[in-house]
């Protein structure tokens, strides 16, 4: 990942991460609790791609096993983050932009719904039973819900703020962005147009030094050719 992005990735994290844990963690809402940090991961992951998606997932998911007030294994949020912002970031396009809302939405929904079964299966493989004391259908439905009256206010917002780190043509997987390309493509097109203006220009120049060469040489010959009537008309004269 590039510095720009560690330096929009990392504050986003723990803001999200702050605000969830002292916030939206004490609502004492039905179900799950809203997942803000999940929506930051994926904002990110939607804009940068799968390669840097996983990495702010990862290190995401590693900074919310570490805050308090944590009650599961160390690795396990870090293990669902990272996979979400993977599968979140391939649905990037090529264009780098999302032409409509439709796309986010889905992987919104998507996310939601795959980061809760994962976050249960693996507590199942650990030993962590408190989904099925709450029902897993309930948190389903819930993280389902809670995300999305949350996702408007949050998933644009940080897909804006990530845009503006992509000033370059790289993107985080090391190969050149689309609309890098596009830019360069353009920025070729305008130089090639350029020189065309500029070679027919000179073509244009050339001919008219041949044309005014040869009317020089029109009037040289014709004079010549004047003067050496003139002189024969005076050598008969004499």
């Amino acid at each position: 990942m590039r510095i720009n992005r560690i330096l929009l990735s990392a504050p986003l994290v723990v803001v999200a991460l702050i605000i969830q844990v002292s916030i939206l963690g004490r609502l004492q809402l039905p179900g799950a609790v809203p997942d803000l940090l999940l929506l930051v991961v994926l904002g990110l992951a939607l804009v940068y791609g799968h390669v840097a998606g996983s990495l702010v997932g990862f290190f995401a998911g590693l900074l919310a096993d570490l805050a308090p007030p944590s009650d599961h294994a160390i690795g396990r949020y870090a293990l669902v983050l990272c996979v979400i912002g993977y599968i979140a970031g391939l649905t990037k396009p090529d264009s780098g932009q999302h032409r409509s809302a439709t796309v986010p939405l889905m992987v919104v929904i998507g996310a939601a719904i795959g980061s809760t079964l994962m976050y249960a299966g693996v507590g199942s493989l650990v030993g962590d039973t408190a989904a099925r004391h709450v029902g897993l259908v309930g948190l389903l439905l819930s993280a389902t819900l809670y995300d999305l009256l949350l996702a408007p206010f949050t998933v644009p917002l940080v897909m804006a703020l990530a845009r503006r780190t992509e000033h370059d043509s790289v993107v985080g997987d090391g190969s050149p962005s689309p609309s890098g390309t596009a830019t360069r493509d353009s920025a070729y097109g305008w130089l090639t147009t350029g020189t065309g203006l500029k070679a027919s220009r000179g073509a244009m120049k050339s001919v008219r030094t041949k044309a005014h060469i040869g009317s020089q040489r029109g009037g040289l010959l014709g004079k010549s050719a004047r003067d050496k009537a003139g002189r024969i008309k005076g050598v008969k004269r004499l």
